[in-house]
């Protein structure tokens, strides 16, 4: 049986279609930021694990398949929430279930407007927001928890880095510790069948997903649908993986990563984007 990690958010149900009556599989459940560490200690086989993690494991960690969490554009759950401009903003809470799009921020920050932020943890399960000038948000609690109301800005980082960058963003992908991966490849490669696989049927059943799904985690059924259909991406490409790729070089320019700022992925993926 193969133990795998997953994170509870909607975004991840079109990945995980059918999986949970898979005898093969166990499905664990937690925040994505939760997920790399035990990863890595041998605790699940495989995770999906935000890239950032798969940057900062220096080669430890490997993209195992082509199915992915990402976008082109606006994500519609990655946002700040700002009370001032947001070129003024100093100080910025943080949403603690998150690494990728903490590190995204700081990026983007410094990218558009030269500004080094201080980054305060946030606990958007217990914590209010009553005099808070600024915080990021992430997951389904930007839509289904109120917690958008009174802000006079947002920012919706997918976007801004698309229109920075011109390319997709990839916020979390399924990876594997990479000496297990070498020890036994056939192992991961049904692994990785199977998640793409699944995959493919979440895609299809995506508006189905929505009408299940959303209701049950307090999401209009509308935009549930077009968030999983229109917003989000689940498929990588030569492009997510030049995205995924100058996120990296960015993340370790900007001294969020140390060491080398690579991203091993499978063989398939590594051909050059179509011009």
């Amino acid at each position: 049986m193969h133990l795998l990690g997953v994170v509870p958010y909607l975004n991840s149900r079109p990945l995980i279609d059918g999986l949970l009556d898979d005898p093969r599989l166990d499905l664990r459940f937690d925040v994505p930021s939760r997920l790399a560490e035990p990863l890595l200690a041998g605790k699940f086989d495989v995770a999906l694990v935000p890239i950032i993690d798969v940057i900062r494991s220096a080669g430890r960690l490997s993209v195992i398949c082509d199915a992915c969490i990402a976008c082109d554009g606006e994500t519609m759950t990655v946002r700040v929430f700002s009370q001032i401009p947001p070129h003024r903003i100093e100080t910025l809470r943080v949403d603690g279930d998150s690494h990728t799009s903490v590190a995204l921020v700081r990026i983007l920050w410094q990218e558009l407007f030269d500004r080094r932020i201080e980054l305060v943890g946030f606990d958007a399960r217990h914590d209010g927001l009553e005099d808070c000038p600024a915080v990021l948000l992430i997951g389904d609690k930007v839509v289904a928890g109120g917690k958008r109301r009174g802000f006079a800005y947002e920012v919706d980082l997918g976007g801004a880095w698309r229109q920075h960058t011109g390319l997709p963003f990839v916020f979390a992908v399924w990876a594997a510790p990479s000496a297990a991966l070498r020890a036994d490849p056939a192992r991961f490669a049904e692994v990785a069948g199977l998640l793409s696989a699944a995959r493919d049927r979440g895609v299809l059943r995506a508006r189905e997903i929505a009408e299940q799904e959303g209701p049950r985690r307090w999401w209009p059924v509308e935009l549930a649908s077009r968030y999983l259909t229109r917003c989000l991406t689940f498929r990588l490409d030569a492009r997510y993986v030049e995205g995924a790729n100058l996120f990296a070089q960015l993340a370790a320019r900007h001294r969020i990563v140390s060491g080398p700022a690579e991203i091993a992925w499978p063989a398939a993926l590594c051909a050059p984007a179509a011009s």
